[in-house]
Order: structure tokens, then sequence, then C-alpha cells
């Protein structure tokens, strides 16, 4: 997805979204053990986005959320993927 497409949708904005606090708010269930062994994600600033994703409807900013999808998830994705077996 190219981000003109992302910021033309209102739809796709949604589900994006949603499925990133779903994703932030999973992190929350994670043991602190489990994230004090992977210090190299950012958990605290997870826990931050989801917060603004939570209770700032009016106030999200979409550039920011453009830019954790294409600069951020990859990442994060990539760091999870080693985390599992």
């Amino acid at each position: 997805m190219q981000k003109n497409d992302f910021m033309a949708s209102t739809l796709v904005q949604d589900a994006v979204i949603r499925n990133l606090q779903t994703l932030a708010e999973s992190t929350q269930r994670l043991s602190d053990r489990l994230k004090t062994s992977h210090p190299d994600i950012e958990w605290h600033k997870i826990a931050g986005f989801r917060n603004i994703l939570v209770h700032d409807y009016l106030g999200i900013d979409l550039d920011l959320v453009w830019n954790i999808l294409d600069r951020d998830l990859p990442r994060l994705k990539q760091n999870i993927s080693e985390m599992l077996p």
C-alpha cells in the first residue's frame, strides 16, 4: 500500500488504527520477563502509542500512523519473528 492510498481511504485508516490498537494492547499482556529479555523493542513507546490511539480519537496524526506502518512495523515484525521458536 502506498501513502496516498492510505490517506485517501477512511475505511483503510480505521482498519489500520484498530489493528494497531489491538497489537499495542496485546503487548501490554506480555510478561515483564519477556519484555526485559527483548530490550531492543521499545515496549514503552508501543504502550504510549496505544494510549494515543485509544484516547485521542480526534487528534490522531495520520502522518504519524503512516510512518509507523512504513518504518516501525516492519522492524517490529522482524523482532517478533526472531522471538518465536
